[in-house]
């Protein structure tokens, strides 16, 4: 098992090789596996990258994304500016039912609201505006609606551990109940327990997934 220091080794060498991120503008700290992320950031889309680069050390337990969005002056826009961008953006998007969500932007900071029938469409909206010039934030507040039975999804994430290579599904317990779905049992990674939370969003009709995954390497 890797020490704090190697985690934090790690991560800070990560974060050298991320080319949406300046390594320069962010602090690392690790503590029992948790990792902090600190310091200030020109972009959304830098925040972003700096955090998804260090779940992907192994080891890594959780991220705590404290980074500040610090906007230089070439990159502010109006919030109706921002709102354009934004509607166009998911317009433009083949993944996102865009008639069916609602933008609203606030001092930089973007509010997503609706109804869609799959993850993959609220994740799709998220993606389609992380990079826009002017956003500070993103709040992802769309509901999935359920439109399967708990026995079906049940079985469709079961089925999905089993394609996955990088998961062992005879270690995961899949319970769901309502369009809620909850994971128990162990993985051996960071990797490997956010794969199998994204394997249980892409079943149709789940509305959350609760990771209950214990991380033993």
């Amino acid at each position: 098992m890797k020490t704090d220091h190697q985690l934090k080794q790690d991560v800070t060498t990560e974060l050298v090789f991320e080319p949406s991120v300046v390594e320069a503008h962010i602090g690392v700290s690790a503590k029992d596996g948790v990792i902090t992320l600190s310091g200030h950031v020109p972009t959304y889309g830098e925040k972003y990258g700096a955090e998804k680069a260090a779940k992907r050390i192994r080891g890594v337990r959780a991220v705590a994304n404290e980074l500040e969005v610090e906007l230089a002056t070439s990159g502010k826009r109006s919030d109706s500016d921002i709102a354009a961008a934004c509607v166009a953006a998911l317009q433009a998007n083949a993944s996102v039912p865009h008639t069916k969500l609602e933008v609203l932007v606030s001092n930089g900071w973007v509010r997503l609201e609706g109804k869609v029938e799959w993850q993959y469409q609220k994740a799709a909206a998220d993606h389609a505006l992380r990079h826009l010039l002017g956003i500070r934030g993103i709040s992802n507040l769309i509901d999935v609606e359920p439109i399967a039975t708990s026995r079906d999804v049940k079985a469709k994430i079961e089925a999905a551990f089993k394609r996955s290579a990088q998961i062992d599904a005879q270690l995961i317990d899949v319970e769901t109940k309502e369009g809620k779905v909850t994971l128990r049992g162990r993985v051996h990674s960071w990797l490997e327990s956010n794969e199998a939370t994204n394997a249980a969003w892409s079943a149709p009709g789940v509305t959350l997934v609760e990771n209950q995954l214990v991380i033993a390497p």
